[in-house]
């Protein structure tokens, strides 16, 4: 047997261990033999690679392997788990950016006749798709990063034209990709492949501009997915089955999340990418159809207490305010605590609650709260009425009633958790001010909703003092 079926063979193997390994990360008791499966398949696929006779030096390879590993451990032990968001929207730019390099040092090998490609159309081809994709997920990620981080405003930014400055750059970039395709003479084909490299880094940059803060976990999905895409058309250019398959696993995943995640928001890929939504601060609408007036009325942890205290059905329902006051822990000592005292405890998680897909679900599963207790929007909301207690952890928009009274409401019509129908609505929240979206909570105007006001880890913590206190 030739040493060519034998590497296609292993990489048939470690494609098998990619797809059985992604379906099992679907379920939280699989999960972890799922990422292992597909951690032994990519190693799999790096030790055949390596192995393949086109490997001709390892000195760089071996100091790009210690170096990575070395980045990672410090990442993997130092990042917090409020700090995930960001970590993904990095790693998901230098996905990106690998596969921008890919094709940049294939076009630097058929410019210098190191190689002559088979099918001179087909490599230029998927050289151009993957620098173009590869470069927009980058600055795209980067600037996503700098969102999430707060290092740039949260709002969406928008100016006058914007749609029409990027459509320019757009049809500049498939231009030059066709001169780049067709050309035959060097230096055209050069000035053509710097163009659109360089208007696909601006691209990354300003299609991610006008989308806002509350959009973020989509963005992320989105940039996942053309992380995949731009991996799967790098493994044409160096002929790597292996690549192909795992780049379109992530791509179609990728997709199918950000699908989700824009049902559960009733909203549109094309108007979370376009509207700007969050650009500005929505207008008062006062005394408005559905608007919901009242005031805000605080409580204290001994009041919260006296409150669960009596309850037998309760619903937590998390947000990003509990990722950063890293109250997850805190909260399923809570919940132990309410079940020890006769009360039913369930977790409602929202798709998009957070900042990134999937990151209550991350938090909850590191402090070990058992996923039976996660319930999803759609089955909590039909027995929302019949519970005692719904406390809200830093959510803003997921819970925003406006979604379903206020017509005004730029989310208006978008699904939400049914906290208000609660019989006492406990909403913890470091002030005053609007969420990462920029919108005002009516939730919290409610009769039926109490402020407990404070970081949520030592707001919780002065409520789990007063069961101790008791012996619970």
């Amino acid at each position: 047997m030739n040493a060519e079926i034998l590497i296609n063979s292993a990489y048939i193997l470690a494609s098998i261990l990619f797809i059985i390994g992604l379906k099992m990360l679907g379920r939280q008791g699989t999960a972890r033999r799922g990422n292992l499966l597909s951690g032994v398949g990519m190693l799999i696929a790096i030790v055949v690679t390596l192995l393949d006779q086109q490997v001709i030096e390892y000195q760089w390879i071996i100091v790009g392997l210690v170096a990575g590993t070395v980045i990672g451990l410090a990442c993997a032990r130092s990042v917090a788990m409020t700090a995930m968001p960001e970590m993904v929207a990095l790693l998901n730019g230098f996905g990106g950016l690998a596969s921008l390099i890919v094709g940049a040092a294939e076009f630097l090998r058929i410019r210098g006749g190191t190689v002559v490609p088979e099918d001179p159309v087909f490599t230029a081809t998927v050289t151009y798709l993957t620098i173009l994709i590869g470069g927009i997920t980058f600055t795209g990620s980067i600037y996503a990063l700098c969102k999430l981080a707060e290092w740039l405003s949260g709002r969406a930014i928008t100016f006058g034209g914007q749609h029409i400055v990027n459509g320019l750059m757009l049809i500049a970039t498939l231009v030059a990709g066709v001169v780049y395709v067709v050309a035959g003479d060097p230096q055209t084909v050069l000035l053509a492949f710097a163009v659109f490299t360089v208007l696909s880094l601006v691209l990354g940059w300003t299609l991610v501009m006008p989308i806002g803060g509350g959009d973020m976990p989509v963005v992320i999905s989105m940039l996942n997915s053309l992380s995949g895409i731009a991996a799967c058309a790098a493994g044409f250019i160096i002929r790597n089955n292996v690549l192909v398959v795992a780049g379109c696993l992530v791509g179609t995943s990728g997709l199918i999340l950000t699908a989700i995640m824009c049902k559960a928001m009733n909203r549109s890929l094309a108007h979370v990418l376009f509207s700007g939504f969050g650009s500005a601060p929505p207008a008062a609408t006062a005394g408005g159809e559905g608007v919901i007036q009242g005031e805000l009325k605080p409580i204290s942890a001994e009041d919260t207490f006296a409150v669960l205290e009596a309850a037998r059905q309760v619903v937590i329902i998390p947000g990003y305010g509990m990722a950063v006051s890293q109250a997850q822990h805190i909260v399923r000592e809570l919940a132990e605590m309410l079940e020890r005292n006769g009360a039913e405890v369930r977790f409602a998680i929202h798709p998009v609650a957070g900042r990134m897909p999937g990151h209550m679900n991350v938090l909850l599963a590191e402090a070990s709260v058992p996923y039976e207790q996660l319930v999803e929007m759609d089955a909590v909301n039909p027995v929302m009425p019949t519970m005692d207690v719904a406390i809200v952890i830093g959510a803003n928009d997921v819970v925003n009633p406006a979604a379903t009274s206020d017509k005004s409401s730029p989310i208006y019509g978008m699904p939400i958790i049914n906290a208000h129908e609660a019989r006492t609505v406990i909403c913890l929240k470091r002030g005053k001010g609007t969420g990462f979206s920029g919108l005002e909570n009516q939730l919290f105007l409610l009769p039926n909703t109490r402020m407990l006001y404070g970081d949520a880890k030592a707001s919780l913590q002065g409520v789990v003092a007063e069961f101790k206190s008791l012996g619970v």
